[in-house]
């Protein structure tokens, strides 16, 4: 039976680790500041959002939301991103996406500067990820490298798979193993014999946004496994991409949704406006 990877538990140590270096900072007049930008009334970007601001109140860190109507013009967005990047006060942007249709995200993103770039997608911290000379690391793959080291078990020599290809998960997890001296195998949806590659894997990371896609037959007995799937079932219940009932028997540990990489996000986009902070105020990491 797999152990359970506890999000919620690692999550709030992370956070009280960033509460203590914000209160610290506070100590020499520097309050850390995000600004968090939603366009248009998607449900589920509204709900992050109000997460995201408690977990600021509940870290100490000072907090400008930005409601635009999903009428909002690519130049007004822009704008706005410039009259952030020269607010003292704000040491980190993050722009919920999606964007409605029309926007252009890409460049809503590389106009954000790269210091405040607490989602590290900007090109530039992007392109210092894959040298591995990095101040940020995108939310949701370093949080999966702490719920991988809470396990005790060791990245380094392992064969890791991991499925899908974004930029926003997929990519920079491969990166983040790799730079931990994992063997890294990225699989996607053109991968043939994607079944027998994932059940190779002593770490297997799924990230493709489907419902119950990893099933029994596909891992490896004994592997950690860390979905970061947030789906709907044919029932309307939220599940990942890990048929998790049928796994669990399986693997020696192992996320579950909710409850597992969620929490990670929102806690390491803590700890990314606190390292902006110190940044923009010439502190060491």
């Amino acid at each position: 039976m797999g152990k359970l990877i506890d999000g919620k538990e690692i999550s709030a140590k992370v956070k009280a680790q960033a509460a203590k270096e914000a209160e610290e900072l506070k100590k020499q007049g520097i309050c850390p500041g995000l600004a968090v930008v939603i366009v248009g009334d998607d449900p589920a970007s509204r709900i992050y959002v109000n997460n995201k601001k408690k977990a600021c109140e509940a870290v100490g860190v000072y907090s400008e939301e930005y409601a635009l109507g999903k009428e909002t013009s690519q130049e007004e967005l822009l704008t706005l991103i410039d009259k952030l990047n020269h607010k003292k006060d704000i040491h980190g942007i993050l722009v919920q996406s999606p964007l409605p249709k029309g926007l252009d995200e890409s460049a809503v993103v590389e106009a954000i500067d790269p210091k405040k770039d607490v989602d590290a997608f900007h090109a530039y911290n992007v392109g210092k990820i894959m040298i591995g000379d990095y101040k940020f690391l995108p939310c949701t793959p370093a949080g999966v490298i702490e719920l991988i080291h809470s396990t005790g078990v060791e990245i380094e020599g392992k064969n890791c798979v991991v499925i899908g290809r974004s930029n926003i998960v997929g990519k920079p997890m491969a990166m983040l193993l790799l730079h931990q001296n994992g063997t890294v195998t990225i699989c996607h949806s053109r991968t043939k014999g994607l079944a027998e590659i994932c059940k190779r894997a002593d770490i297997l990371v799924s990230a493709v946004g489907r419902a119950h896609f990893v099933t029994a037959d596909m891992v490896k007995e004994g592997a950690v496994v860390i979905d970061v799937g947030m789906n709907r079932d044919e029932n309307g219940k939220l599940c990942g991409d890990v048929d998790f009932a049928a796994v669990e028997p399986i693997a020696s540990h192992i996320t579950p949704v909710p409850g597992g990489v969620g929490p990670m996000t929102i806690a390491m986009l803590m700890k990314n406006t606190i390292s902006a902070a110190k940044l923009q105020n010439g502190i060491a990491l």
